[in-house]
C-alpha cells in the first residue's frame, strides 16, 4: 500500500520548501542576470539595440523577475509561520534581508522601471523621453545592486540555519543584544543607502560580489562573536 506522505504535516512542510526554492532560484537567479550580464551589455550595446532590448525583452524578465521575488516571500512567510518558535537567529537575518530585497523589487525596482519603459516606448513613438526616466533608472540600478549585495549573506543565513551546527547561528535566545544590535545597524545603514545614496564600490561586478562576499563574512563574525 502507497504512502503519500506529500499530504502530511511533513510533507506540506516540504512542498513549501520547494516552492521556496523554485521562486528563489528565479528570482535570484534573474537578479544576478540583470547585474552581471544584462547592465554591462547595455553598457557597450548601440542606442538601437538597447532600446529594443528595453521595450521587448526587459519587461518580460522583469514580470518573472518580480513574480519571483513574490513566490519566495509568500512561501518563506508560509515557512517562518509553520516553524514557530523554531526560527533561529541565522534564519532571522537572513528573513530580514530577505524582505529588504522583496520591498526593493516592488517599492524601488519594478515602479522606477516602468518608468524606464514608458519612456523607452515614447522614443519609439516618436515623441520625448519622460523627464523622469532620467533619475528612475539610478534608482532602480542602485536597488538592484543592493539586493546582489544582500544575496549572498542572506542565502548564507539561510543555509547556515539548517547546515552550520553553532549555539551563536542557531539559537535566537542565546544571542548577545550587542551582536543583533551590530548587525541590524549594518543592515539598515546599507538599505538607507539603497534609497538615498550612491553605488560606489558597488557599480562594477567584481566590486558588489566583492561586496557581498565581505558583507557575509563581516555579518558571520558579528553573529558569531559578539
Amino acid at each position: 500500500m502507497g504512502d503519500l506522505a506529500i499530504f502530511s504535516m511533513y510533507g506540506l512542510d516540504f512542498l513549501s520548501r520547494w516552492i521556496h526554492l523554485l521562486g528563489g532560484i528565479t528570482w535570484i537567479g534573474l537578479l544576478y542576470y540583470f547585474n552581471f550580464v544584462q547592465t554591462e551589455y547595455f553598457k557597450e550595446a548601440d542606442p538601437a539595440h538597447r532600446a529594443g532590448a528595453i521595450q521587448k525583452l526587459v519587461p518580460r524578465a522583469l514580470w518573472w523577475f518580480r513574480w519571483g521575488a513574490m513566490l519566495t516571500f509568500l512561501s518563506g512567510v508560509a515557512l517562518l509561520a509553520y516553524k514557530g518558535s523554531g526560527i533561529t537567529y541565522a534564519i532571522t537575518i537572513g528573513s530580514i534581508l530577505g524582505t529588504l530585497m522583496f520591498l526593493n523589487v516592488w517599492l524601488i525596482i519594478w515602479p522606477n522601471q516602468k518608468i524606464v519603459i514608458a519612456s523607452a516606448n515614447a522614443v519609439a513613438e516618436g515623441n520625448e523621453p519622460l523627464p523622469e526616466a532620467a533619475a528612475a533608472a539610478p534608482k532602480a540600478a542602485l536597488a538592484s545592486r543592493t539586493n546582489t549585495l544582500f544575496s549572498a549573506p542572506m542565502l548564507f543565513m539561510m543555509f547556515a540555519s539548517g547546515h552550520l551546527v553553532s549555539d551563536s547561528m542557531n539559537l535566537l535566545v542565546a544571542a548577545s543584544g550587542a551582536s543583533i544590535a551590530s548587525v541590524l545597524v549594518v543592515i539598515i545603514l546599507l538599505e538607507i543607502n539603497a534609497i538615498f545614496g550612491k553605488q560606489g564600490p558597488l557599480t562594477s561586478v567584481t566590486g558588489v560580489i566583492h561586496c557581498s562576499l565581505g558583507l557575509t563574512a563581516v555579518l558571520y563574525l558579528l553573529m558569531a562573536l559578539l
